[in-house]
C-alpha cells in the first residue's frame, strides 16, 4: 500500500514507507529557500497575525525612532500619548522595539492598557520590549505593514528615522488612495515635522504633484491633548458612518 493507492508486482518494491522516509532522512536543505516555500512562510505570517489580531479593541499605532533615549523630551511625550491613549480605551500598537516604541509601550502599561508590539526580523536583533502584552515577530515589511494598518484606528508619528518616515508616507499614500478611510494621520513634534510638512507645501503641492485636500491629511501637533482629541473624532466619524452603513464596529 502506498498511502490509499494498492501497488502489486514490479511497482510495490518500495523498500520503505512515506512516514519512515520523512523521519528518517533529513535529505537536502536548499528547499526552505526557495520562492515557493516563502510563499508558504509568507502566508503564516498573514494568518499568526489575523489569528492573534483579530480580537483586539479599536487601537492607535504609535511609531518614532528606536534609537531615542529615555530622558528625551520625545520618549516623556510618547510614554503620555501611551497612557493617555489607554485611558481612552485604545489599544496602544508599536513596533515593539526600544526608543519611541517602547515608550509609548510603556505608558499603555502604566495606564493598565492593552500594549502591542509588532517586531521585524533584522540584522541588528532588537527583540521586543519589556511592556509588550502581546507580541509578534515578523520577517516580512508588508505583512507586519498590513497589520498596523488593519488594526488601528489613527497613526501617530513621533520623530524618527527613515522605518517611521516609510510607515508614515505608507499611511499617507493608503489614506490618499482611499485603501483606508478610518485614520488620521498625526505628526508630534512640529519642531521635528515643520521643515518636511514646509517642504511638502512649498515644493510638492507646489509643483502640483499633490492637491490641498492631500496635504490636509496631515496633522501636525504639540499637544497631548490634541492628539486624543484628533483621534476620537476621527474614530466617532468613522463609527458614524459604519453604524449608517448598518456595518459592524469594532
Amino acid at each position: 500500500m502506498r498511502g490509499p493507492v494498492m501497488l502489486r508486482g514490479d511497482r510495490s518494491r518500495e523498500a520503505t514507507t512515506t512516514d519512515q522516509r520523512l523521519l528518517d532522512a533529513r535529505g537536502p536543505s536548499d528547499w526552505v529557500h526557495t520562492d515557493p516555500w516563502r510563499v508558504l512562510r509568507i502566508q503564516a505570517e498573514f494568518v499568526e497575525g489575523f489569528g492573534a489580531l483579530s480580537e483586539l479593541p479599536r487601537a492607535v499605532t504609535v511609531f518614532g525612532s528606536a534609537r531615542t533615549p529615555p530622558d528625551s523630551p520625545y520618549y516623556a511625550a510618547a510614554r503620555q500619548i501611551g497612557a493617555e491613549l489607554a485611558r481612552a480605551d485604545f489599544a496602544v500598537i508599536t513596533g515593539g522595539g526600544p526608543g519611541i516604541m517602547a515608550a509609548a509601550n510603556r505608558g499603555a502599561k502604566d495606564a493598565d492598557g492593552l500594549s502591542i508590539g509588532l517586531g521585524i526580523e533584522l540584522p541588528f536583533e532588537q527583540g521586543l520590549n519589556e511592556w509588550v502584552d502581546i507580541g509578534i515577530n515578523f520577517r516580512y515589511f508588508f505583512a507586519r505593514k498590513t497589520m498596523f494598518v488593519k488594526y488601528s484606528q489613527a497613526f501617530v508619528c513621533l520623530p524618527g528615522g527613515f522605518g517611521t518616515l516609510d510607515e508614515l508616507f505608507e499611511a499617507l499614500t493608503l489614506v490618499q488612495t482611499q485603501k483606508v478611510t478610518k485614520f488620521p494621520v498625526i505628526l508630534f513634534g512640529s519642531q521635528y515635522w515643520g521643515g518636511l510638512v514646509d517642504w511638502i507645501k512649498g515644493t510638492v503641492l507646489a509643483a502640483g504633484n499633490v492637491g490641498e485636500k492631500d496635504v490636509a491629511l496631515l496633522h501636525v501637533t504639540d499637544s497631548v491633548p490634541e492628539v486624543l482629541e484628533l483621534v476620537e473624532n476621527a474614530y466617532r466619524a468613522w463609527e458614524a458612518e459604519q453604524q449608517a452603513e448598518n456595518q459592524p464596529v469594532r
